[in-house]
């Protein structure tokens, strides 16, 4: 943006040279100021590229990882052959196999009982007999006095305040009120509230729904536990219980073509995204990153993932997975190819994935130490962007000041001067007609004409 000049108000008639003189050095002056502007406006649209391009490549850098992720998980999904009994989930499994989960007998609930009797108010009717009632959740029993609030507005802010598991409320029917006493948690438990436990000792509530525990067989091993969620039997794999069943309901965890498949589907369109990123920074129409170290490293590390073979192995580079790539560097997925791999193929293009340390997956390193949010090549480079930016930023700040107090400066002695010249130029005018005045007094005519 160019420093506009100053609008020279003067009365002289060489007003108008004197606003040619304030322009013209406002001009001259703003010429390094231009030169700053436009630095700088490269320094901003390198920073956007730069990150555009880091933002592509880090989706390679994702991809590459979640290959290395099934070369190391080999790829399991879990499975249930029941879902109306059970369903599985892989949390982290690395080796296939098959469980059996049988004799379901029961489900984990949660306890929640009503009081036996109805009352006819909340607030005012009396609850207990002697205002001292003891509640037992579990193994842990509290008592409770509610002589200064003897009702069931009173019992169930007295229960609520102990945080003992169990929630209290009241539910209205018809003309009666009752107390709704609810565990917090799952699993079989006691839950009691017993009115004069020192004496008569009665049972306030009723005894229906004690909640209950999971029951099952796995492998034929006995099992108990307090939720439907199983995630501490098998290493990896966690299940939740939906139904009860005598039948056996099989849990299998085996390798998930179709999420291979995918991954490649993905590698190929981020590959892709990548390439065509770097590809805006090279050639006649290049982007202003074009010659700079990080392009030339990224169209590097892309030819080593287009170009890599493995030494051993069925599966030695990703053409035999069905992804080729054409002469401009573009990738291209058949799934078809894919496809008819028989499963022996698969099992070597896990080997071929690897891990973060080996296989294709080695090759993130490449982009991670590009992309790392804190301490990769792109984020210092825009560190340094942002250092330049701000800088720049600073000096065009001091020269428009500067330019600034030159204008008001030079405006203020053209000002002076233009004053000057009208003073002189009014003078001027009086000498001119003294002179024609005498003259006509001595001639009688006026010699001017």
């Amino acid at each position: 943006m160019s420093f506009t000049p100053l609008t020279f108000s003067g009365v002289s008639k060489y007003s108008t040279d004197f606003q040619s003189i304030l322009t013209r050095a406002t001009s001259i002056a703003s010429l390094p100021l231009t030169a700053l502007q436009n630095q700088n406006s490269d320094v901003i649209q390198q920073e956007a590229q730069l990150s555009s391009l880091s933002t592509s490549i880090s989706g390679l850098g994702r991809s590459l990882v979640t290959l290395a992720g099934f070369g190391e998980n080999k790829a399991l999904s879990a499975s249930s052959t029941d879902s109306s009994v059970a369903t599985a989930l892989n949390t982290g499994a690395t080796t296939a196999a098959t469980y059996t989960l049988n004799e379901v007998t029961s489900l984990a609930s949660i306890a929640s009982e009503t009081s036996a009797s109805g009352y006819a108010d909340s607030q005012a009717t009396q609850v207990s007999s002697t205002g001292i009632v003891k509640l037992t959740v579990g193994s842990e029993s509290r008592t409770i006095d509610i002589t200064q609030k003897n009702t069931l507005v009173g019992l169930r802010d007295a229960i609520n305040s102990l945080g003992v598991g169990v929630s209290a409320s009241i539910i209205t029917a018809g003309a009666k009120n009752y107390l709704s006493l609810t565990a917090t948690t799952n699993g079989q438990t006691t839950l009691t509230l017993k009115d004069d436990p020192e004496g008569v000792n009665t049972n306030l509530l009723t005894t229906s729904n004690q909640g209950s525990d999971a029951v099952f067989k796995l492998n034929g091993i006995p099992v108990t536990r307090k939720t439907n969620t199983v995630n501490d039997l098998v290493p990896g794999l966690s299940f939740m219980l939906v139904g009860k069943s005598a039948s056996a309901v099989t849990f299998n965890l085996t390798t998930d073509r179709s999420k291979i498949s995918n991954a490649l589907s993905s590698f190929v369109a981020n590959f892709n995204a990548a390439n065509d990123a770097v590809g805006q920074q090279v050639g006649a129409n290049a982007g202003l990153l074009s010659g700079d170290f990080l392009v030339r490293q990224i169209q590097e590390d892309l030819r080593h993932v287009s170009s890599y073979s493995a030494s051993s192995g069925e599966i030695k580079n990703l053409t035999q997975l069905g992804v080729t790539f054409d002469s401009s560097g573009k990738a291209v997925f058949d799934s078809s190819v894919f496809d008819q791999l028989p499963d022996s193929s698969i099992t070597s293009a896990l080997s071929f994935f690897g891990s973060s340390r080996t296989g294709v997956g080695e090759l993130a390193q490449r982009f991670t130490q590009i992309t790392d949010p804190v301490s990769g090549l792109a984020k210092l480079q825009q560190d340094a962007y942002a250092q330049t930016d701000t800088r720049l930023r600073d000096q065009i700040a001091t020269l428009t000041d500067r330019i600034t107090e030159m204008q008001a400066g030079l405006n203020a002695k053209l000002q002076v001067a233009d004053a000057l010249l009208a003073q002189l130029e009014s003078q001027q005018n009086l000498i001119s007609a003294g002179i024609q005045s005498m003259t006509l007094v001595t001639f009688g005519k006026n010699t001017s004409n």
